[in-house]
């Protein structure tokens, strides 16, 4: 790679970064995407109406809706054996007057399509290569990648992951506490249609969630404790799709698992702040969630989008990207939402886990009322779609 100086360099290739590249090339600013080829990738992610109203916005959502699932209801089932359980919760997208609350896409089209539209921009430019080296200094931000080339940008987004190169360049603190669970990530066949109702299974382990896929096919990420992770990925593909099946109640009927199995440990974390020395932190380098009611990569698509923002205002007004002002404005956008969401999430999640009465009693007392009272369960639902697509 030859030397590249830009307005804003981008390191990390998944969603998040791909969306914050694409969104900040197309305010008019010079940008460099850094990025090693994208891996393989099982997942897929659960859209919220927020996130595809900014890819809409972006001009990308056209090529991704014809592979994605409407997700119209939404629905918690506790499945635990523990004394006191949880009652059964729905949520429907038609009671807000949606026609969903969001899309189920596979991770691999959404990062194919962002990556195409940033090709296609004369401003924009992807160099494929990790970076090695982030020197932060008063005018500028100097990364070296690995292939031996240096970019060097006014404002630098970190969305490089949750042990992001960026962050610890620009000094930014990362408090983060690991579950003592994985996660089994995977897509499969069954018997039943999904009814485009995306359901959330409770256990003492975890959460099991099925997400529809166009078809008589759905996504599913299974939390489990370590021990239980390493004898299921031992098990053979077809042992796995009849465990999976049972854990699932059998309420698709049978499984037949269709692709790769992804395993990764659950984590949760956020940074101490979200901007420093130049830097914006973006998606997992700035907060890491379980995979609990779709928040993960929906956070990214609002930090992606607030990013644009501040970079398209700071451009008009003449003003520097990567400024103090600019820097203060991105923390002041996102630091409530990522930690309320962070904490919202982890909380649920650790009431999964817990053997003690008084904290089952309350999840159990909470989702009662939420499913049974009508202008509360609507705030709920709400506040899970809350982001939208001022870019």
């Amino acid at each position: 790679m030859t030397p590249a100086t830009c307005e804003v360099a981008v390191v990390g290739g998944g969603p998040a970064g791909l969306l914050a590249a694409l969104l900040v090339a197309q305010t008019g600013a010079e940008t460099v995407l850094l990025a090693p080829p994208p891996r393989p990738d099982a997942r897929t992610t659960a859209l919220l109406d927020g996130s595809v109203a900014t890819l809409r916005a972006a001009g990308v959502w056209a090529e991704l809706a014809p592979q994605a699932a409407p997700l119209r209801s939404l629905r918690i089932v506790d499945v635990s054996r523990r004394l006191i359980r949880a009652p059964e919760a729905i949520f429907h997208a038609a009671e807000l007057g949606l026609d969903a609350f969001g899309w189920n896409v596979a991770n691999a089209a959404i990062t194919a399509v962002l990556a195409d539209a940033l090709r296609a921009l004369p401003n924009a430019r992807i160099v494929e290569a990790a970076a090695e080296t982030c020197r932060p200094s008063e005018d500028r931000v100097e990364i070296a990648g690995a292939d031996g080339g240096r970019v060097t940008a006014r404002l630098a987004v970190a969305a490089d992951g949750r042990d992001s190169l960026l962050r610890q360049a620009a000094g930014i603190g990362f408090s983060t506490r690991r579950a003592p669970q994985d996660a089994l990530a995977f897509s499969a066949a069954h018997d039943r249609p999904h009814g485009d109702v995306s359901t959330e299974l409770h256990s003492e382990e975890g959460p099991f969630t099925l997400v529809p896929m166009p078809g008589l096919r759905s996504s599913v990420v299974w939390g489990v404790t370590p021990a239980h992770a390493d004898a299921l990925t031992a098990l053979s593909t077809e042992e796995l799709s009849e465990a999976a099946a049972a854990a699932s109640g059998r309420m698709l009927g049978a499984f037949v698992i269709d692709g790769r199995v992804g395993r990764f440990p659950i984590v949760i974390g956020a940074a101490t702040r979200f901007a420093a020395r130049r830097t914006m932190l973006v998606g997992e380098a700035g907060h890491v969630l379980p995979p609990i009611g779709a928040q993960g990569l929906n956070l990214g698509v609002r930090d992606a989008a607030a990013v644009a923002r501040i970079v398209r205002t700071e451009r008009a007004a003449g003003r520097d990207v990567g400024g103090e002002a600019s820097l203060r404005a991105y923390a002041r956008a996102r630091a409530a939402d990522a930690w309320s969401r962070t904490a919202a999430t982890d909380l649920l999640n650790r009431s999964l886990l817990t053997d003690f009465l008084p904290v089952q009693a309350a999840r159990g007392l909470g989702l009662a009322a939420i499913a049974r009272i009508g202008p509360l369960r609507r705030f709920v639902m709400r506040e899970g779609l809350a982001g939208g697509p001022a870019i």
